[in-house]
């Protein structure tokens, strides 16, 4: 047996051990050499790491509380010591873990609200940006048609990587967009009113109420039928249909061709304090109904239709709450039609019974964005768009 003295000589050079160990893994840890001793592994063991296995896994013995206080103590140290770095990391990539779309020019000139995907759309982890620095981070690019015309070749002289995918973005009819020369193994996918699109955003959308909504009230009218138009061509269905239909009922007319400018602020104000408005499209096209439908069913008046079939409009809203010209016959049948209506509340209030349940939401260029990036975080393959030219304008 050892004797009593022999035990304590033998504990103290165990503690004695353990301490100078301790020491030398403080000494490491404050001490950064120029080039590293540790030999190389698949899996090297961090600074706590280390601390952790010499000071804790070792015999108990006596004040070993407190050689393992003083070591949680180093580990504490070293921590804080990190944290500003890695604050300082997370700062200079803020966006790292979202998907980066970089809008390339703003649709019609018009910006809208970058950070609100998740607000108005439930998208969460998208970040929209204008910001053409971004362009080797962005997970995606969108181009807005009308606006890159002449763009083309600098765009095909990019570096781009593999991964990053470009967005053919196009909201008007193909009878008015010229098509681009060279860019048909430019785009990845497509993002468009025409349902066969790879990403489609329609122009507005027919959706439930909440219980936040307020309930609709049909706004006062003061006049029968109006119709705001600015672009004006002799060949269009349209200017014929009216030419005839103004000479059964009063229309009235606003916009650059009528001399009657309207501006933003007054829009609202005139179409919805008019019964009807001549939804007319300027071209026909499956699918191209514009805001010319869904303005005025948001502001509380009855669109008067002319663009595709009722067949199609009815895949986009009630079929009760809108009139198509297709309907009558003549436009003087029509013009009948609505006088009819103009003396027969009860008949006129049917064309809104839809809105006990839904409500009208306009789209334009903000849900495209936001919709790229939806699109790009659940699809990863890979894509290119070829014969983009005559996808859209055959």
């Amino acid at each position: 047996m050892m004797s009593k003295a022999s035990i304590g000589q033998s504990r103290n050079i165990v503690i004695g051990s353990l301490l100078l160990l301790c020491s030398a893994v403080i000494f490491y840890i404050y001490y950064e050499p120029t080039m590293s001793w540790r030999p190389c592994s698949e899996t090297p063991l961090s600074k706590e790491d280390i601390c952790t296995k010499a000071c804790l896994h070792v015999p108990k013995v006596e004040n070993q509380s407190q050689i393992i206080t003083n070591c949680t103590s180093v580990q504490e140290k070293m921590s804080a010591s990190q944290s500003p770095s890695l604050e300082k990391e997370d700062a200079a990539n803020p966006h790292e873990s979202e998907t980066i779309v970089l809008i390339w020019k703003w649709p019609f000139g018009y910006q809208f609200e970058l950070e609100s995907c998740e607000s108005d759309y439930g998208i969460k982890g998208c970040h929209l940006t204008a910001d053409r620095n971004l362009f080797d981070k962005a997970h995606g690019i969108m181009f807005h048609l009308r606006d890159i015309g002449g763009e083309v070749q600098y765009l095909l002289t990019l570096s781009r990587s593999p991964r990053q995918k470009w967005v053919w973005m196009k909201m008007e009819s193909p009878a008015n967009s010229p098509q681009l020369n060279g860019a048909d193994d430019l785009f990845n996918l497509t993002s468009n009113y025409r349902r066969d699109s790879d990403i489609w955003v329609p122009y507005g959308r027919i959706k439930e109420i909440s219980d936040k909504d307020e309930p609709f009230k049909i706004p006062e009218k003061d006049k029968l039928v109006c119709w705001i138009v600015s672009n004006w061509n002799n060949n269009y269905r349209r200017v014929g249909y009216f030419n005839e239909l103004s000479q059964h009922i009063k229309v009235e007319t606003y916009g650059r061709h009528f001399g009657r400018y309207v501006n933003g602020e007054d829009y609202g104000p005139i179409v919805s304090s008019c019964k009807f408005y001549l939804s007319f499209e300027n071209s026909i096209y499956k699918d191209y109904i514009t805001e010319k439908l869904f303005s005025p069913m948001r502001l509380g008046t009855v669109p008067i239709v002319l663009g595709p079939s009722r067949e199609n409009y009815e895949e986009f809203i009630p079929k009760d709450s809108f009139i198509h010209v297709d309907d009558f016959k003549t436009p003087q049948e029509l013009a009948e039609h609505l006088k009819r209506v103009d003396q027969n509340q009860e008949m006129y209030e049917k064309y809104f019974a839809w809105r006990k349940d839904f409500a009208v939401q306009n789209t334009l260029g903000h849900e495209h964005a936001c919709r790229i990036c939806e699109h790009l975080k659940r699809h990863k393959n890979f894509k290119i768009f070829k014969n983009v030219n005559k996808w859209f304008w055959s």
